[in-house]
């Protein structure tokens, strides 16, 4: 599903970000369960990631972050409310049935508790580290933690399609959890591998991908 500008459904993104993060903002998440169920949204562009963000748009995410999700008059932020939002208009995403819808949420809240924190703190400290003399003392301390967290989630997930048996928003926020970490140390777990693999080949992913990155090209800086 295109984006479309007369969509009710309004996702805000980021104009521009540099190219070591594009692909990885979270308003993907929202694209993706959007494009998975067939509803368009229109885009809300902000200014780049490290600008700093006007009043208004603070009274809605006070943080700065994107997304925003806006529908008839209900407004959102953090992806994984959004999600749960999205998921409750479609069974595609959140199951009916009491038991899978439990077991999807449990893996969405686990993506985004137990195992994205982990992986993010080697992100932060491979860039905000970079060149300094701590870091790799610091990375060496942090690195047990993420592949702990990763043979945990490779033993629960086996030899599954799916961590829940279909497809369901606790797969699409657990696989752009994991499209950050690592080649080299995602390889440990080639069920992981596997896994991220079936998510990213899904044409929702990659249309939504695709226009995350477009809304970039068109607003890049010449320079950059």
């Amino acid at each position: 599903m295109p984006v479309d500008s007369h969509a009710t459904i309004e996702v805000t993104a980021y104009q521009w970000v540099p190219p070591f993060v594009e692909g990885r903002i979270k308003d993907l998440r929202v694209r993706w369960a959007l494009e998975e169920i067939g509803r368009p949204y229109r885009e809300h562009l902000i200014g780049g990631i490290f600008e700093e963000k006007p009043s208004e748009y603070l009274a809605d995410q006070p943080f700065g972050q994107v997304p925003v999700y806006k529908e008839d008059g209900l407004t959102l932020f953090e992806s994984g409310a959004i999600l749960l939002h999205i998921g409750e208009q479609d069974e595609r995403l959140l199951p009916r049935d009491a038991t899978r819808r439990g077991q999807a949420i449990s893996w969405m809240i686990a993506a985004l508790n137990s195992v994205e924190p982990t992986l993010q703190t080697l992100i932060v400290l491979s860039v905000a580290g970079a060149e300094q003399d701590w870091q790799g003392a610091a990375m060496d301390a942090a690195r047990p933690f993420a592949e702990k967290r990763l043979a945990q989630l490779a033993r629960a997930l086996g030899d599954r399609k799916w961590l829940g048996g279909a497809f369901t928003v606790g797969d699409l926020v657990m696989i752009d959890v994991l499209r950050a970490v690592p080649a080299q140390m995602l390889a440990a777990h080639p069920n992981l591998t596997a896994y991220v693999e079936r998510g990213t080949k899904r044409p929702a992913f990659e249309r939504a991908l695709k226009a995350q990155l477009a809304a970039y090209a068109s607003n890049a800086p010449r320079d950059a």
